[in-house]
């Protein structure tokens, strides 16, 4: 009798055929590399005329960073990819199984439903790794241009990019173990999809409660690994989140188990999974990997910081779809919780706009609770925050001794990224699709 992981084994090496048979994934791997270049030489003009190409003032991109002016848009394709076409990837492969009748032969091997799933998992993920090549062919470009590279920063990013491939993977897997049909797991997940981007839309809207839920959607995950930050809590919740829909499609994967008892179990499942994100949701470590530290304060700010004692109440009176306010949470608070994670905010406001309330007399005004002393301000700048913080707890701001980040300007054409990316790339593409299915054959 054949052991598990020699079991294990051969699982993986048929599904890893059953993905080079597929043409879904072919044609997804064609799309991704114009998808990529498309960005990244769009990116790479605009940082090039902003750094003083054509004429543009001299010095102008001296506090550019690449990693907003190249990487993140460039990668910002991987997430169109995850979301549009890798999930047509991943049903076809979940679901091919139970259309040729391969599941029924797989389910005599003994192996766990889970495991049977995971290794599915694998495969996709290694075909996103292979996927991957294409912005790792926009980094060769950017070094041959003359580009600087921050390795951390860069990392961080593709590892956002990952976790959300594993988060498609998970739902799609979901999807298309649960129901019938391929078409109705692919109309599935893109609902899954259309209902994140809802979320993150009532979130801006409304704030509170729902501000806390988008923070963990596919969309705010990647924009917070593109700029260099990871959170710990995101970080974790998402490794559950993609647990927990491959158990789901485990479960359903079980053709001879009562419907009624997969629901159940399911249900089991979902309940676990939520207490785990809430438990999950109280980590405050994170790293800001960025070169410029653009999600944190200065290191002597933060020094500073970490020594005020007591609980920090701010109450701001601004709506949530105040332009103050996203200044305010952007540039202040989002750093300072970083580094206080007694913090707590409380926004306050009658309307979500805030249009009609700018002739109230409190409406606008930021106060600040540190040790029982309370101070008003109006001012929505890092700076002003900072300022009133060190008054209330009675110290004086500390010296700006912190090197200043210049950037790394580069005043230069993408030239040959059109052929690399709209010509060698589909042609090497199509040629590495006709070998593998020849051989095959």
């Amino acid at each position: 009798m054949p052991s598990r992981r020699s079991v294990f084994v051969w699982l993986l090496d048929k599904d890893w055929h059953e993905l080079m048979a597929s043409r879904s994934w072919w044609i997804f791997l064609a799309l991704i590399g114009p998808l990529v270049g498309f960005s990244f030489i769009q990116s790479v003009r605009t940082y090039g005329e902003a750094s003083g190409l054509g004429g543009t003032a001299v010095g102008v991109g001296e506090a550019f960073s690449p990693l907003v002016g190249v990487w993140a848009p460039t990668f910002s394709a991987c997430e169109l990819a995850a979301a549009f076409l890798l999930p047509f990837v991943a049903i076809r492969l979940v679901a091919g199984d139970r259309q040729s009748g391969a599941l029924k032969l797989e389910l005599q091997h003994p192996m766990s439903a889970f495991v049977r799933i995971s290794a599915k998992a694998l495969v996709l993920l290694a075909g996103w790794v292979i996927a991957s090549a294409a912005p790792v062919a926009a980094i060769v470009l950017w070094k041959i241009y003359g580009g600087s590279l921050y390795a951390p920063e860069l990392t961080t990013v593709a590892l956002g990019h990952l976790i959300n491939a594993a988060l498609t993977i998970a739902v799609a897997a979901a999807a298309a173990a649960i129901t019938e049909h391929p078409s109705t797991a692919a109309i599935v997940t893109l609902s899954v999809t259309v209902g994140t981007w809802i979320l993150n839309f009532i979130a801006a809207v409304q704030g509170g409660s729902w501000e806390r839920a988008a923070a963990y959607t596919p969309t705010a995950i990647v924009a917070e690994f593109q700029h260099g930050l990871v959170r710990l809590d995101v970080a974790l919740i998402a490794v559950a989140l993609s647990v927990t829909g491959l158990m789901v499609a485990g479960i359903w994967l079980r053709l001879g188990v009562a419907v009624r008892r997969r629901i159940s179990e399911s249900i089991g499942v979902a309940a676990t999974a939520a207490l785990v994100v809430f438990v999950c949701s109280f980590s405050t470590a994170s790293w800001d990997t960025s070169e410029n530290r653009m999600n944190s304060f200065s290191e002597s700010d933060e020094k500073a910081l970490r020594h005020i004692q007591g609980p920090l109440h701010i109450e701001a009176h601004l709506a949530p779809e105040d332009p103050r306010r996203v200044d305010l949470e952007h540039r202040a608070l989002s750093k300072l919780r970083r580094v206080m994670p007694r913090l707590q905010v409380q926004y306050v406001s009658a309307t979500s706009i805030g249009l009609f309330e700018q002739t109230s007399a409190h409406y606008g005004e930021i106060w600040y609770e540190l040790s029982g002393r309370r101070a008003m301000s109006r001012t929505t700048t890092a700076e002003g925050v900072l300022e009133t913080i060190y008054s209330l707890a009675g110290s004086a701001p500390p010296s700006e001794n912190d090197e200043t980040f210049r950037g790394h300007p580069l005043a230069v054409r993408p030239k040959g990224a059109e052929t690399a990316f709209y010509v060698i790339w589909p042609a090497v593409v199509v040629a590495a699709a006709f070998l593998v299915r020849r051989r095959q054959a």
